[in-house]
């Protein structure tokens, strides 16, 4: 799937639902819905996301602080925490495990957007920041890139939508999906995050 895919681990269905019916309506794939910890690791075992939304508060263990320290560990995608009140210990203690963002119940889908477009940018230049060469990229292809399929990669590394590729390019959505799939095929992947690892594997060569 071409869209940005996204884990939610909420343990109060309502609000997961909700998020959950938020993001489809807009341009993200809902990889899952987990409702406690040991279900949430279970997910990201199974269908790593390109990002995973945590509710700090499961009420049980593993908590989302716990999901976020085996992310942190094992995984390479960002995380935003999801959370009401808490004290200073929990969230000193979420601090470090370095989530990409905060989202604070109640919330508008405003800032669920704004949140996750954040989150995925900041991710890619705080955490993994690479300086893209269309010609060094290439030469590690059987079937080189375009211009233009470059230029939607350097976007996708970014965290740019199906959506937001529409606007910047001046292109439809069925061009920029089939752009994607042409980029896939070329990287040999089958998804963002998988895309996103194989050019760090090729620029860092």
């Amino acid at each position: 799937m071409s869209q940005i895919k996204i884990l939610i681990v909420e343990d109060e269905v309502l609000i997961a639902r909700d998020i959950a019916r938020t993001l489809k309506g807009i341009d993200y794939e809902v990889t899952g819905i987990a409702y406690d910890g040991q279900s949430a690791l279970k997910e990201l075992k199974a269908y790593l996301p390109d990002l995973a939304i945590l509710d700090i508060n499961l009420g049980g263990e593993p908590d989302g602080i716990a999901v976020a320290k085996y992310i942190q560990d094992t995984l390479d995608i960002p995380f935003i925490f999801l959370t009401s009140y808490a004290s200073e210990m929990i969230i000193d203690k979420a601090k470090r495990t370095r989530p990409m963002g905060y989202i604070v119940k109640p919330f508008s889908e405003k800032d669920l957007f704004s949140a996750i477009e954040i989150a995925l940018y900041n991710y890619s230049q705080l955490v993994h920041p690479l300086k893209f060469d269309m010609e060094r990229i290439n030469k590690q292809l059987t079937s080189p890139l375009s211009v233009k399929e470059y230029e939607i990669v350097c976007d996708i590394y970014e965290g740019r939508t199906n959506q937001q590729l529409t606007g910047k390019h001046f292109i439809s959505m069925n061009t920029v999906k089939t752009h994607i799939r042409h980029i896939y095929e070329k990287l040999h992947v089958d998804s963002r995050s998988e895309a996103i690892v194989r050019l760090r594997t090729i620029l860092s060569l």
